[in-house]
């Protein structure tokens, strides 16, 4: 991109924040761009780690521990390893967010902004499948492209949702053990990889998301438990959406305390940069001020509803039984959506009834007529050894690209039934085998072109 393509305005902005530092931090923006992988510890093997390591020659990040920077001209998102969730392309400074939160299996978590879902999938890698993640993104299309990740990289303890920030804290007051706010800002630390964003820049711009951090903030606030931590994200480097945003924040909310902060600066640190501020709530004095006493809405639901629901997942737990012998169905309450049965990912739901939930936990199956037929998010989520029929592929296979394009596989004729197809012992999507072929069943929208 270039320095001297900067906005003046911008650099005479970051001449007080710098000092002497100025002309190296300039001068990063000759250089080129940083790239990273995090490998997903939900499906990452010590194995699979060193081949995918060696395969694109990464070197560590150092802030995070799953995390590695691959060189320029490698194409590790084209690799049959992403499509099956090993890994999430994630810029390296970013990373460090979500090391910072350092959430919790069995805790309750939200991802307040979390489209494209880099916080949310390391969020999930590190809960291990135990607790509840809820991740939402406001915006419908990116909602969407989020839900598509989490189902993705196999998790089963995660809602996606699509609400306003006000929304939420009216229904989850108290609810958060942990919050990840990745707050929209004006992405001074995008400029080097996406021009647009310095195009797009402007101090005006700055105030604008000052003032909706501020009020986003708010609502982390009221849905964040007493003695619950929360973390304070941005992609850009003014003190105004940064430093002076928690001095704000703690100010307003003397029950807040600023436990630690963070700057990624891209002249000292290999990443376009980042801030990340770790806030802790004091516990409540009062039970009636909410945390671990606090009573919250729930779902309702009407009785016929509820029992259609509780006879779809018997009838999928019967298959699964069948062509599933090594899963066992987890703890959750079920909901359908159409023929869609899902599994919430909580016995005793907090309140979701009239949500927009892209993603409603995990979704199990299609429950059709006289047949079933499992979801693909299902087959991203469980093992190889839990599936009775598998067809089990090496990466450098062509049948691989092949199935990733939807075509038909040869198979065994003596195959019969749902298949798991496999690359390297990770899963990929569903088949269903007859007279020795096997029908795809990987969704066309996911197929490759």
């Amino acid at each position: 991109m270039g320095k001297e393509k900067l906005p003046s305005a911008y650099i005479e902005e970051m001449k007080p924040i710098l000092g002497g530092d100025l002309p190296a931090f300039l001068h990063s923006y000759d250089l080129p761009r940083t790239q990273g992988l995090r490998f997903n510890n939900l499906k990452a093997t010590p194995e699979l780690k060193q081949a995918v390591i060696s395969l694109f020659d990464l070197r560590p990040v150092p802030w995070c521990p799953s995390g590695y920077y691959y060189p320029e001209g490698s194409r590790p998102g084209k690799h049959a390893y992403h499509q099956a969730g090993l890994y999430y392309i994630q810029e390296p400074s970013a990373m460090s967010a979500v090391e910072l939160l350092d959430p919790k299996p069995g805790e309750t978590v939200l991802d307040l902004a979390a489209a494209p879902g880099g916080k949310s999938t390391h969020i999930a890698s590190k809960m291990n499948g135990e607790g509840l993640l809820i991740s939402n993104e406001i915006h419908p299309d990116r909602a969407k492209i989020l839900a598509e990740n989490v189902e993705r990289m196999g998790i089963s303890n995660a809602l996606v949702t699509c609400a306003a920030p006000d929304e939420l804290s009216r229904r989850f007051p108290a609810a958060f053990d942990r919050i990840m706010l990745d707050a929209p800002c004006s992405g001074e630390g995008m400029f080097r990889k996406d021009p647009k964003a310095m195009e797009e820049w402007s101090p005006a711009m700055v105030d604008l998301c000052a003032t909706r951090q501020r009020d986003i903030l708010y609502h982390a606030y009221a849905m964040l438990k007493p003695g619950g931590t929360l973390a304070y994200s941005t992609c850009t480097f003014n003190r105004s959406e940064n430093e002076d945003m928690m001095e704000h924040f703690t100010t307003a909310y003397p029950d807040m305390t600023l436990v630690e902060m963070r700057r990624l600066w891209p002249h000292h640190e290999a990443g376009e940069g980042h801030f990340v501020a770790l806030l802790s709530k004091q516990e409540a004095s009062d039970p009636e001020g909410g945390g671990k006493d606090r009573k919250r809405p729930r779902k309702t639901q009407d009785k016929g509803r509820t029992t259609a629901e509780q006879a779809a997942l018997r009838d999928f737990a019967s298959w699964a039984a069948e062509e599933l012998p090594g899963y066992r169905v987890p703890a959750g309450s079920p909901v359908l959506f159409g023929d869609a049965l899902y599994l919430v990912p909580v016995p005793e739901m907090l309140d979701i009834a009239g949500l927009k939930l892209p993603r409603a936990g995990l979704h199990l199956a299609h429950m059709k007529k006289n047949r079933i037929e499992p979801a693909h998010a299902l087959a991203m989520a469980i093992s190889p050894q839990q599936a009775k029929n598998t067809v089990q592929l090496m990466a450098d296979d062509p049948h691989v690209d092949l199935y990733l394009r939807g075509e038909i596989l040869p198979v065994d004729p003596s195959l019969r039934g749902w298949t798991l197809v496999t690359v390297d012992g990770l899963p990929l999507g569903w088949g269903k085998a007859s007279g020795g072929q096997l029908k795809n069943h990987v969704p066309k929208g996911l197929r490759q072109v």
